[in-house]
């Protein structure tokens, strides 16, 4: 595998370069980075959800929904 700019210090290259080899720890730090990109994407299509409850009216026996 070709070296990669993942954005990871010179240590933790190093680092998951001697504990994991060199293709597995470009691969695992590859792996990360796809998943904080999807949850950088995810924050920003998040929605609010307003849930609708059932109110009851006092006056009658009917629902109403706010």
């Amino acid at each position: 595998m070709e070296p990669l700019d993942l954005d990871l210090s010179s240590n933790t290259q190093k680092a998951l370069a001697v504990q994991l080899g060199k293709d597995a720890g470009t691969e695992i730090a590859m792996l990360l980075r796809r998943m904080a990109a999807q949850i950088d994407e995810l924050k920003k299509t998040k929605v609010t959800v307003t849930s609708v409850v059932p109110v009851t009216d006092h006056s009658d026996s009917t629902w109403n929904f706010v």
